[in-house]
């Protein structure tokens, strides 16, 4: 059975080898790392109801020779491509199938091998850059190959744009290395334009020249079209965004031509050497705006078709203008038209290659990068001559601005002097009014000092009178209010003040209150702490951030403190002690900071009745 089975499986193999032997390329040990496919693709037009079953069995007469003017030109196009390859003699090798242009809207890949569907994939630029199977800036299917294996392709193709189809078949690891050689040669493009376009921008900012400014927007637009045409802006810019593909080609086509309109007519400077040329550019300009925004409305196919044809007509508008302002002999529109010649001619060669009228053997974008290339190392160096020379004529105007001024300086000198002359006692009037003025402002601001003193300070203690402690109450409640911290207040008073009056008299009463005042001062040691004299032999204390407890231990330590101190008069030692009333809590409202005086005053009543030279604090329940 398995000998029958064998023959069965030649016989079929040389039948379907037989059936497409036209229609393969046969891979062995001489086949090319790099092979070109074009003359073994083949094309047949797609339908609606077409789908891959169908397709697979088309007979060989349904397919013919894919030839460029099959698929050339700019509309929608929809149709499948197939290529046979076979190896012959060759082992187990990567192949990787690679298409140049990167991009056409959707390729749907069926991969049949030995005659079954062994793979299938859907690549474009309509869907997001990852869904690739070689994150490429092209399309590329990787497979393999061995000996004797029969491989069929189809691709359906949809795109709106061009739908030229360089196919290269590779081994993997040519192609990779043409990959990082073609992405090398890509990004030095794309960097040298971008760098002139920043640098040319920078110099805009600086300098504020429209002719920088228009070149940079041009340069600019130009480089971001370069990147759309390899595919690079796809992959690096919007990849999850392919809605973006589906417009920015006749956004960035009008803008460049915009800004080409406008940079051209500054260079050459038509405002001074041509009228009807600089409304030629200006309405040129404003066309590409308008064709801007109705790009936006119009089918893909029609306005990239249109941008095509304005960018061909663009092309050979500046070319004349440059030409007509180089034989009138201006020297910037010699060169300009000498750089605008490769723009010109790859524009030309490039919209045609799109449009489908010739073919060169090449891509189309390839004519169009050649001459733009050209085109802007030549405008770069115009703008460095331009630059050159405004710069040259602007020394020159400095200069004899220079001497004008000179001559102005030394005319004004001489009035300066006769008027030095004339101001010099002026100025010494002034300066001594100037000083009587700074001696009185001198004593006034004394004065305020003094005055500001005996508002907030008792003279007699020398410590903070009552008004201040008013104040000063108010704010520490606010505090403790808006942080939730407790606030102390101590009400200290002299136990029997009024003998020591009737005794040693008022003189030495007062000497009692300043002893008193400055060891309160002693006894607290922060800088928020505050002792008033709250009136007669009464003193006020405020403890900001203390709870009861530390209340009591500072009220506790002032009395030890003054039972303890000597107080004299003459040769008199006066017994002196204290009574203290405490209250701490954290103020809750704006009428709960007098409450907390009232309580320490209550406080204090008790200490008094309960037989002085105590502390007291205040108690709810007792009171």
């Amino acid at each position: 059975m398995s000998i029958f089975s064998r023959w069965v499986s030649i016989a079929l193999l040389f039948v379907s080898t037989f059936a497409c032997a036209d229609l393969s390329l046969t891979l062995n040990s001489t086949t090319p790392n790099e092979q070109p496919l074009k003359h073994w693709l083949y094309y047949t037009p797609a339908q609606i109801e077409n789908d891959i079953s169908q397709i697979h069995r088309l007979p060989s007469s349904s397919w013919e020779q894919l030839t460029p003017d099959k698929i050339n030109g700019i509309g929608n196009k929809d149709f499948w491509v197939k290529v046979n390859i076979r190896s012959r003699n060759i082992k187990l090798e990567d192949k990787i199938l690679h298409i140049g242009n990167p991009n056409l809207d959707l390729i749907d890949l069926y991969h049949f091998k030995q005659g079954r569907l062994a793979n299938q994939i859907v690549m474009g630029d309509s869907i997001p850059f990852s869904q690739r199977p070689i994150i490429s800036n092209d399309f590329a299917y990787p497979f393999t190959s061995s000996n004797n294996e029969y491989h069929t392709l189809y691709l359906r193709i949809k795109t709106s744009g061009s739908a030229s189809l360089p196919i290269t078949l590779w081994t993997a690891d040519s192609y990779f290395q043409q990959a990082e050689k073609e992405s090398l040669k890509y990004g030095f493009q794309i960097g040298v334009l971008t760098a002139i376009g920043i640098f040319s921008l920078f110099i805009a900012l600086t300098s504020h020249s429209f002719s920088y400014t228009y070149y940079a927007g041009y340069v600019l637009s130009i480089t971001l079209t370069v990147a759309c045409l390899h595919g690079v802006a796809f992959r690096f810019l919007w990849p999850t965004f392919p809605i973006m593909q589906a417009f920015i080609y006749p956004a960035l086509t009008c803008l460049s031509m915009a800004f080409a309109f406008l940079f051209s007519e500054k260079i050459m400077q038509l405002k001074y050497h041509s009228q009807p040329m600089l409304r030629v550019c200006r309405a040129g300009a404003g066309i590409s705006f308008l064709l801007l925004l109705v790009g936006l409305a119009l089918n893909y196919n029609l306005s990239l078709t249109i941008d095509i044809i304005c960018v061909m007509i663009t092309s050979l508008l500046l070319m004349y203008i440059s030409l007509v302002q180089a034989f009138r002999g201006q020297k910037l529109a010699k060169l300009f038209a000498i750089g605008w010649v490769g723009m010109m001619l790859g524009a030309l060669l490039s919209g045609m290659m799109y449009l489908g009228y010739i073919d060169l053997g090449m891509k189309f974008k390839t004519p169009f990068i050649l001459g733009l290339s050209i085109e802007v190392v030549f405008m770069a160096a115009l703008l460095a001559i331009r630059y050159n020379d405004e710069r040259l004529s602007k020394l020159r105007i400095q200069q004899d601005a220079l001497i004008q001024a000179e001559r102005i300086k030394q005319t004004r000198d001489e009035a300066l002097r006769m008027e030095a002359r004339s101001s010099e006692q002026l100025a010494q009037m002034v300066q001594e009014r100037t000083l009587e003025l700074e001696i009185a402002l001198r004593e006034l601001n004394e004065a305020n000092q003094k005055l500001t003193e005996q508002t907030t300070v008792d003279s007699l203690t020398g410590v903070k009178n009552r008004n201040l402690f008013d104040k000063r109450m108010i704010a520490e409640g606010l505090i403790s209010r808006r942080q939730q911290t407790p606030m102390a207040i101590l009400m200290l008073d002299i136990d029997r003040f009024k003998t020591i009056n009737d005794t040693y008299g008022h003189l030495a009463g007062d000497q009692a209150l300043r002893v008193i005042a400055e060891e309160l001062k002693k006894k607290l040691k922060r800088p928020t702490d505050l002792v008033s004299r709250f009136g007669g032999e009464e003193f006020a204390i405020i403890l900001p951030n203390t709870n009861q407890d530390g209340a009591l231990q500072v009220a506790e330590s002032i009395r030890l403190a003054i039972f303890e101190l000597p107080i004299r008069w003459g040769e008199i030692s006066i017994p002196l002690t204290v009574s203290i009333g405490v209250s701490a809590e954290i103020v809750s409202s704006e009428q709960h900071t007098n409450l907390l005086l009232e309580q320490a005053d209550k406080a204090l009543y008790r200490a008094k009745n309960e037989g002085r030279n105590r502390v007291i604090p205040f108690n709810l329940e007792q009171s």
